[in-house]
């Protein structure tokens, strides 16, 4: 069993938060996939990070999860670039971990 996060960003480089769109298209889609999501929306986590230029970038982040038991990784990569097109951003990260149930 897998768990999948993507950790998304609450607004864009101006401050402006997105369109809660975005996020409802989001949770359509992966609750059509995977049969459910959580989303950790109510208090932001705060991403802190380096560019190779040595300045310090933040972002208040938003977690979206699903279980799998199996990973598409053609179908995450897709999915990952239309977000990062959709939000704005660089790059963004979707990670996955093995996980057990108990």
């Amino acid at each position: 069993m897998h768990l999948v996060q993507l950790l998304l960003p609450v607004r864009d480089d101006a401050g402006r938060p997105f369109a809660r769109e975005l996020y409802d298209r989001l949770v359509e889609a992966l609750t059509e996939r995977f049969g459910g999501v959580t989303a950790y929306t109510r208090a932001p986590a705060a991403g802190l990070w380096e560019e190779p230029s040595g300045e310090r970038q933040r972002d208040d982040i938003v977690v979206y999860e699903v279980m799998t038991e199996s990973l598409d990784e053609g179908w995450w990569a897709a999915l990952r670039e239309r977000l990062e097109a959709e939000f704005r951003q660089q790059e963004l990260v979707i990670r996955a971990h093995d996980i057990r149930r108990l």
